[in-house]
């Protein structure tokens, strides 16, 4: 019932707030009251990503693989590798940043009126004598091809200056 949405919430308001003690505490009170470990287990691959991003990319690859290993092995053997997940969670840094400027980005496709932009000509693959006719692909610069980064613009031109990482206005 809703205590099961209650203990998940306090399980990731626990690591999100890197009190490491609280997290195992919701985390074996979920799984001493018969929580499926998989349920938890994917809660936490998003966790990895919502609430500790890019200040750890390794914390996907540790929510990943705790699923993997839940999965292989199953109750009541998989606690500690939930446990040593939860706890590796509660001690990351934190970072929104990702979901923040992805979250921008949605909004910005939802307040667009009209068609979307068209991708940019020099963007698009010109697999046809015809499509490169019609000028796709060109004046593309493939980057791995020059030793400096190159100047080049890979949003719409309606789109031109816009930073999905800073604040949008609402």
């Amino acid at each position: 019932g809703e205590e099961h949405y209650n203990c998940i919430s306090a399980l990731h308001k626990s690591m999100r707030g890197s009190d490491e003690n609280a997290s195992l505490y919701w985390l074996a009170r979920m799984l001493e009251g018969g929580e499926d470990p998989l349920y938890v287990a994917r809660r936490l691959v998003r966790f990895a990503s919502e609430d500790i991003g890019l200040a750890d990319p390794l914390a996907l690859t540790q929510a990943v693989a705790a699923y993997q290993g839940c999965h292989f092995i199953g109750m009541p053997e998989c606690e500690v590798i939930l446990a040593q997940c939860v706890v590796y969670f509660a001690r990351a840094p934190k970072s929104i940043e990702v979901y923040r400027a992805y979250s921008n980005v949605k909004e910005c496709l939802r307040m667009h009126t009209g068609p979307l932009p068209p991708v940019p000509l020099h963007l698009r693959n010109a697999p046809t004598r015809l499509m490169k006719n019609l000028g796709y692909g060109k004046g593309y610069k493939y980057n791995p091809m020059y030793k400096e980064p190159v100047e080049q613009d890979y949003l719409p031109e309606e789109l031109k200056g816009i930073d999905f990482f800073k604040e949008q206005e609402t």
